[in-house]
């Protein structure tokens, strides 16, 4: 008993504090506009002849399967935004994903009132936020930011401090992120936020379509371009690259340029390398909380053995909560190897029981649905010049920092670097004194990402 105590006290007080980088990588009925017209209203005309005024471009409609439900903005926007607006799209295809049902990821904050009260949405609905200057700036092509696994657009591009402590990656965080440093520069920027934290990549890279759509449409403009921060490079590319449901809508040619911060572009295996560490911060049993999948399906904690399936990587019980996770996941143990330091570290990664731990392994996952092989085989089209960002500081407070190569703390820079399925690189480039959780709002991050969207 003594010795599953010891290491449990000591990662559950790193998971108390482990906030969005555990799931970094770590039908429900909406509310209508009436309903939601104590904090909604309608400002298509108010924006329409705003943007017709300052770009001489009148605005067009959306695509007719795109339908404006609720528009926000002063007074109920926070985080610097201009405006936040919900969309549905109606294609048949869309669903409502799984949700774990203790309430982990469950829509909250300001995200839960844009959603129009709904906890729980269907991935047919997505937010667009509007950056002030959204349609004045002075740079032609806009930039569309998309956010990872476990996060808001709030909190990844506008206010780092959100989340509170550790929640940006480091021990204080800033009030402002790259959405202000991009505005700040001249760049009309729009970022979207999806209904399911941990969704599908595929129906998420649908909606980027969908939010380029909408852009083009207010704008009047051909293309955009697209910054994809962790999970988000997973929709941002599988949107260029026509990888898409059965359903989807290919690629439509409207993508200038594209830049992936700390993206898995080469997969990462973290949860199963250093997976009795992560389940701390996921186990109930163990004062987990953190709204990420676990590489076991079976756990001892404090002396119970329990089975928790709705936590699981892969499809089991009737649950599948984590599904982009999944497809973002490739073996790197023929590389770095295994933490052999971790206990049932064997059994985790290779599938198994162990002492306190049951699972499948990383290559029963990898079967079960990752898109690192899809993406790659893809390829991105060689007009959309993509830019590769990594971090080189192994260091985000509050986790067990990927240590068997160099990296960002989760993700390995020769996977964020790895340019395989892309033919036109316009840049790689490592932030030596940035994590994975600072890459949205570190200076120089912030910085090469203005100077290669210029």
């Amino acid at each position: 008993m003594a010795d599953r105590r010891g290491p449990g006290r000591r990662w559950r007080l790193r998971a108390a504090r482990v906030l969005a980088v555990a799931g970094v990588l770590a039908a429900a009925v909406v509310a209508s506009p009436a309903a939601a017209s104590g904090t909604a209203t309608d400002t298509t005309t108010a924006t329409d002849t705003a943007t017709a005024t300052a770009t001489g471009v009148a605005a067009a409609a959306p695509p007719p399967y795109l339908t404006l439900e609720a528009s926000y903005g002063a007074g109920t926007v926070t985080n610097g935004w201009e405006s936040v607006e919900r969309y549905r799209d109606t294609t048949t295809g869309f669903r409502t994903e799984g949700y774990p049902p203790d309430g982990r990821g469950d829509q909250d904050g300001k995200r839960l009132t844009y959603f129009g009260g709904v906890s729980r949405p269907s991935s047919d609905r997505f937010l667009l936020y509007s950056a002030p200057g959204w349609n004045s700036g002075s740079r032609t092509t806009p930039v569309l930011l998309v956010h990872g696994a476990n996060d808001t657009a709030d909190r990844a591009w506008a206010n780092p401090g959100e989340a509170g402590g550790y929640g940006c990656g480091a021990a204080s965080c800033p009030s402002t992120g790259l959405m202000q440093y991009l505005a700040g520069r001249g760049h009309r920027v729009f970022a979207v936020g999806f209904a399911h934290k941990q969704g599908d990549n595929l129906m998420q890279a649908q909606v980027v379509g969908d939010a380029i759509a909408v852009i083009k449409a207010k704008l009047g403009v051909a293309k955009v371009d697209l910054v994809g921060w962790s999970k988000g490079q997973m929709s941002t590319r599988a949107y260029v690259s026509s990888l898409k449901p059965s359903w989807g809508r290919a690629y439509a040619g409207d993508v200038r340029r594209l830049v992936t911060l700390g993206g898995p572009n080469g997969g990462y295996d973290y949860p199963y390398a250093h997976g009795w560490a992560h389940d701390f911060s996921i186990w109930p049993e163990c004062g987990g909380k953190v709204n990420a999948p676990s590489p076991h399906s079976h756990m001892t904690c404090y002396g119970t053995y329990t089975a928790h399936p709705e936590f699981s990587m892969t499809p089991s019980g009737g649950h599948d909560n984590y599904p982009g996770q999944r497809q973002m996941l490739a073996r790197w143990d023929g590389v770095y190897g295994v933490d052999g330091a971790a206990q049932d570290w064997y059994t985790t990664y290779y599938g198994g029981q162990g002492f306190y731990t049951a699972g499948g392994g990383i290559q029963a996952a990898v079967d079960a649905g990752s898109l690192i092989g899809p993406l790659h085989s893809a390829g991105v089209p060689a007009s959309v010049t993509t830019y590769l960002l990594a971090g080189g500081s192994a260091d985000v407070l509050g986790i067990f920092n990927e240590n068997r190569g160099p990296s960002d703390g989760v993700v390995f820079v020769s996977s964020a670097l790895d340019t395989t399925g892309i033919p036109t690189v316009g840049g790689k480039v490592t932030i030596a004194g940035a994590n994975h959780l600072e890459l949205g709002w570190h200076g120089s991050a912030a910085a090469q990402v203005a100077t290669w969207l210029s």
